[in-house]
């Protein structure tokens, strides 16, 4: 799994703990609903840190708290 994937997966974890859409969190974030599902989109491959941490106060979380998912300990290498 590659990072984009694994942030993408994480933050629809995050919604569905919260029972929560994508859209709602773009509200919650203020962001618009189309950065939001674009950040979705697994045909996207990059997601600024700026919008990851938007979300997270969106969501009433810190970075680190985002990051310490186990989804994120077995990253593939993103060095091709």
């Amino acid at each position: 799994m590659r990072v984009k994937d694994a942030v993408t997966l994480r933050f629809q974890e995050l919604c569905a703990e919260r029972g929560i859409t994508v859209n709602e969190l773009a509200t919650l974030s203020g962001v618009t609903p189309s950065t939001a599902y674009s950040m979705m989109d697994s045909s996207r491959r990059d997601i600024s840190v700026s919008t990851i941490k938007k979300f997270c106060d969106g969501l009433e979380i810190t970075l680190g708290a985002f990051f310490s998912a186990p989804v994120f300990d077995t990253l593939e290498q993103e060095i091709r």
